[in-house]
C-alpha cells in the first residue's frame, strides 16, 4: 500500500536525539527520542522544572512533536491537560508526532481532538490503549503500530485517511460505532483478538484488509463500494448495510506492504488461514460477493435477497451425514448433500445426534423458514447456470416442505412417495433400484398369472354350398394357466416375461397374447416403469447439465 503525505518514520531519524542517549552510564539503553527545544532532553527526560516551562507554554491547539519518546501513563495525562480547552473541558491537538514512540500503561485519548494531522508510526502501546470519541480532523497514521493490550477507537471519527498499515494488536481492536468518512484503505493490520467494526460506518469506497481470529460487522454501514481482503476471520455480517456492491475474499498469501515486503503473522501461527461467515441475518444480499468463504456455519435466515447473492470460487457448506444409519427397527441411508447450517441445527433438535446442534444462544427456524432460503439459493445458482449444484439446494427445498407440518396432508404424501422413489428426482440410484425392483416384480406375476397355458392357435372353419366356400378364421380366448405354481417357472415363460416387460418400460405395447389378468399387469407396467426410468435419467441430467 502505497502512501502519501507525511513520510513514514525512518530507520534512522534526522531529529535530535534526547542527551540522555549520548550518555551510556545514565541510560544504557539509549533514549532515542526527540529533544524539546532548547531543553537538549526529550519530554520524558526533562527536569521537573524545565517539564512545567515547556508545559505552560502550550495552548489548545498546538503542535506536538515527541516522537521516539518513552511516554508513561501519568506523563500522557499532563500533556494532554496541558492542551485542555477550557470552553469544551476537552484536549485540542494540532499536528502531532508520536512516531516509534513508546507509551507505557494505559494510554488515554478518550475524547481528543486532533485538528491536524495524528502520526503514531511505528508506535508501541504497552499497556490499553483508549482512543474512544476521539475526532481526528485529518489524517491519522499508525502503520506498524504495534498495541499489545486492547485497543479502544469506539465512536471515533476519522474525518481524514485512517492509515493501519501493518499495524499489530496483540489483544483485540474495537472500532465499533466509529466514523470513517475519507479512508480509501483501512489495513492491512493483524489482530491476534478480534476486530469490531460494528456499528462503524465508512462514508466512500474503501478496501479493507484484515488478518483476525474475528471480525465484527453487526449493523455495518457502507456508502459506497468496499472490498473486504481477509485471512483467518470469522465474520458477523448480521443487519449489515450496503447499497453498493461489497465483496468479502479470502486471500491466500499473506498480506504485504508498499515494497512487496510480507506482514508477520506469527500472532496466528498454527491457526486456520480460511475465511468463515457465521451469520448474515438481517443482511440485504443483493449486492454481495463471497469468494472462497466458508459457509458451513452461517446463519441466513432472515436474509433479504439470497437469490441475488453470488458465491465465487470454493464457499462449502455443511455436509449432510452419509452412510447407513439406524432408525430404531430400521435402516436408513444418508446420501452426502449441502445443507444450511440452520438445516443441522432443527434435525438435532429432533433428536438426531448425527447432526450439528445450534450453538447457545442460537434461535432454531423451522421447516416452514428454511425452505424459501433453499428455494432462493437454488435459484441464485441457476441463474448464474451453475445447474448441478443447485440441485442439493432443491433436494433441501423439497425436505423442509415434506417436513413442514403446516402443509396439507395430500401434499405430504405426495411429497413423501417422490422422496422415497426417486429422491426428488434426484436419486438416479433409487430411481433405477425402484425400476428394477417393480420389473423383476412384474416378470414374476407375468410367468405366474399373465401368460396362458399355451399359445392360442388360430382355427379355421368354412361351409360349401354350391360352388361357394365361406371360411371363418378365429382365435380362442387364453386358457389361464393351470398347475402348481412352480410349474409356472419355467425359461420358457420367463423369457416371455422378461420381453413384456421390456416393452412395457419404454412403453410399447409386446403384442404377446395374455391373460386378462396379463392384459391389467402389462397395462400397469407400462404406467408406472416407464415413470421410474424418467425419473432417473431426469436425475442424471440434473447433476450433468450444463
Amino acid at each position: 500500500m502505497t502512501t502519501t503525505g507525511t513520510p513514514p518514520l525512518s530507520s534512522a531519524p534526522t531529529w535530535l536525539h534526547c542527551a540522555r542517549g549520548a550518555d551510556p552510564a545514565s541510560d544504557p539503553v539509549g533514549c532515542r527520542g526527540r529533544q524539546v527545544e532548547p531543553y537538549g532532553a526529550c519530554l520524558a527526560h526533562l527536569t521537573n522544572a524545565d517539564r512545567t516551562t515547556y508545559l505552560s507554554a502550550l495552548a489548545p491547539g498546538s503542535d506536538l512533536d515527541h516522537r521516539g519518546t518513552q511516554i508513561s501513563e501519568g506523563l500522557l495525562q499532563q500533556l494532554l491537560d496541558a492542551l485542555r480547552d477550557p470552553a469544551t473541558g476537552r484536549p485540542c491537538l494540532g499536528n502531532v508526532r508520536f512516531d516509534g514512540a513508546t507509551f507505557s500503561g494505559e494510554a488515554s485519548f478518550g475524547g481528543v481532538t486532533f485538528s491536524g494531522h495524528a502520526e503514531f508510526r511505528e508506535a508501541t502501546f504497552t499497556g490499553r490503549v483508549i482512543f474512544g470519541g476521539v475526532t481526528f480532523g485529518s489524517d491519522a497514521w499508525f502503520g506498524k503500530t504495534t498495541f499489545t493490550d486492547d485497543a479502544w477507537f469506539v465512536r471515533a471519527t476519522f474525518t481524514g485517511r485512517a492509515e493501519f498499515n501493518g499495524a499489530t494488536f496483540h489483544c483485540d481492536g474495537w472500532f465499533t460505532n466509529a466514523a470513517f468518512e475519507s479512508t480509501s484503505e483501512f489495513g492491512p493490520l493483524i489482530c491476534a483478538g478480534f476486530v469490531q467494526l460494528s456499528g462503524a460506518v465508512f462514508g466512500g469506497p474503501v478496501t479493507i484488509a484484515i488478518a483476525a481470529t474475528t471480525l465484527g460487522c453487526r449493523r455495518t454501514r457502507w456508502a459506497s463500494t468496499a472490498a473486504l481482503r481477509l485471512r483467518y476471520a470469522t465474520v458477523d455480517l448480521s443487519d449489515a448495510v450496503f447499497e453498493y456492491p461489497l465483496s468479502i475474499i479470502a486471500r491466500s498469501a499473506p498480506f504485504t506492504d508498499w515494497s512487496g515486503g510480507v506482514f508477520a503473522e506469527e500472532l496466528l501461527a498454527g491457526s486456520d488461514a480460511g475465511v468463515r461467515m457465521v451469520s448474515l441475518r438481517g443482511a440485504d444480499a443483493a449486492h454481495l460477493v463471497l469468494q472462497d468463504v466458508d459457509l458451513s456455519t452461517c446463519l441466513l435466515s432472515g436474509t433479504v435477497h439470497l437469490d441475488q447473492l453470488r458465491l465465487e470460487g470454493e464457499c462449502p457448506l455443511e455436509s449432510a451425514p452419509s452412510g447407513l444409519r439406524r432408525r430404531g427397527l430400521r435402516v436408513v441411508r444418508w446420501t452426502a448433500r449441502r445443507t444450511l447450517a440452520e438445516e443441522q441445527h432443527w434435525r438435532a433438535a429432533q433428536g438426531r445426534s448425527e447432526w450439528t446442534a445450534a450453538p447457545a444462544g442460537v434461535e432454531v427456524v423451522g421447516p416452514a423458514q428454511l425452505a424459501p432460503i433453499y428455494r432462493q439459493l437454488r435459484k441464485s445458482f441457476e441463474d448464474s447456470k451453475n445447474e448441478p449444484d443447485a440441485a442439493d439446494f432443491y433436494y433441501g427445498e423439497m425436505e423442509m416442505r415434506r417436513h413442514d407440518r403446516q402443509r396439507p396432508r395430500a401434499e405430504h404424501a405426495l411429497l413423501a412417495l417422490y422422496w422415497a422413489v426417486s429422491g426428488y428426482g434426484l436419486r438416479a440410484s433409487r430411481a433405477l433400484a425402484w425400476l428394477l425392483g417393480a420389473m423383476a416384480a412384474t416378470v414374476l406375476v407375468m410367468m405366474l398369472w399373465g401368460l396362458p397355458a399355451d399359445d392360442p392357435k388360430s382355427v379355421t372353419t368354412g361351409r360349401l354350398t354350391g360352388q361357394d366356400i365361406s371360411l371363418t378364421t378365429d382365435k380362442p380366448d387364453p386358457v389361464n394357466p393351470t398347475g402348481s405354481l412352480s410349474s409356472r417357472l419355467s425359461s420358457e415363460r420367463w423369457e416371455n416375461s422378461v420381453r413384456i416387460v421390456v416393452n412395457s418400460v419404454v412403453f410399447r405395447s409386446s403384442g404377446e397374447d395374455l391373460t386378462t389378468a396379463g392384459s391389467y399387469i402389462e397395462m400397469a407396467s407400462r404406467l408406472t416403469e416407464p415413470v421410474l426410468l424418467g425419473l432417473a435419467v431426469l436425475a442424471i441430467r440434473g447433476r450433468v447439465k450444463r
